[in-house]
C-alpha cells in the first residue's frame, strides 16, 4: 500500500481532523476516570518500612504451627523399638558383606593376597593393584640404570586399570577400561580421505612438509677463496 502524500491538502485536512478527534476522546476518558487515577497515584496507607528478612520471618512463623503439629504426630507414631526382633544392630561388616572387590569381580585373591580376608575384617580394600616383583626390584638398585626415576617410568607404561582398582583421578576417566568396549570397525583400505580433505579445505592442496622430503647431501667443494 503506497504511503499517503502529506502535501495533498485533502490528506492533510483528514489527518488534522483525526488528531483532534483522538485528543478529544482522550480528554473525555481522563476526566471520566480522574478520581480513580488520583486515588491510585496517592499512597493512603502508613508505610511499614519492612525489610526482606522481615517478610521471610513472617512466612516462617506462619509455618511453625504445621511443623509443631507434624512433630507431635510423628513422635506418637515413631517406632520405640528396633524393627529387628532379634536385636541385631547392623554394623560395617554387615554392610560390607557382598560388596568387596572380590564379590563384584574386580579383584582376584590369587593375584592379590590382600583380598583374602575373613568377613569379620572391616579394613578398607586396597587402592592399588599388586606391583610386579621385577618392577619392584628396580627401585632398590643403583642409579642411573635403575632407581626411583626408572621405576616411575616403568610404572607409567602400565595402563591405569592395571595399576589401580578404581580411577583415582580425573585423568583416568578418559579411556578407563577401554578394552571392555567393542573395538570400532576397521576397513582394509580408505581409512582417511586425504585427497577429499585437501581439495575441500579452504586453502586447497598443499605440498608435503619438509621432513617428508629426501635429505639432500652436498658434495665436497673447493673453497673459491683458497
Amino acid at each position: 500500500m503506497p504511503l499517503p502524500d502529506i502535501n495533498d491538502p485533502k490528506i492533510g485536512r483528514f489527518l488534522v481532523e483525526n488528531y483532534e478527534k483522538e485528543n478529544k476522546k482522550r480528554l473525555v476518558w481522563i476526566m471520566k476516570h480522574k478520581d480513580a487515577m488520583e486515588e491510585a497515584a496517592v499512597l493512603h496507607r502508613t508505610p511499614t518500612n519492612y525489610y526482606e528478612s522481615d517478610v521471610s520471618a513472617h512466612l516462617m512463623k506462619a509455618g511453625m504451627t504445621a511443623i509443631t503439629r507434624d512433630f507431635i504426630s510423628s513422635g506418637k507414631n515413631r517406632f520405640k523399638k528396633p524393627s529387628n526382633e532379634e536385636g541385631i544392630i547392623t554394623t560395617t561388616k554387615d554392610l560390607k558383606h557382598g560388596h568387596t572387590l572380590v564379590d563384584v569381580g574386580l579383584g582376584d585373591p590369587n593375584e592379590d593376597p590382600r583380598l583374602c580376608r575373613p568377613d569379620t575384617d572391616t579394613s578398607p580394600d586396597p587402592i592399588m593393584r599388586p606391583v610386579d616383583p621385577e618392577t619392584t626390584e628396580i627401585i632398590h638398585k643403583s642409579r642411573p640404570e635403575f632407581g626411583r626415576e626408572v621405576y616411575l617410568k616403568e610404572r607409567a607404561r602400565i595402563w591405569p586399570e592395571n595399576r589401580y582398582y578404581f580411577p583415582e583421578c580425573t585423568s583416568f576417566d578418559y579411556g578407563w577400561r577401554m578394552k571392555d568396549s567393542a573395538p570400532p570397525e576397521v576397513y582394509p583400505f580408505g581409512r582417511t580421505a586425504v585427497m577429499k580433505q585437501d581439495m575441500e579445505s579452504r586453502v586447497g592442496p598443499q605440498p608435503d612438509p619438509p621432513h617428508y622430503q629426501s635429505p639432500e647431501f652436498q658434495a665436497a667443494e673447493k673453497c673459491s677463496w683458497l
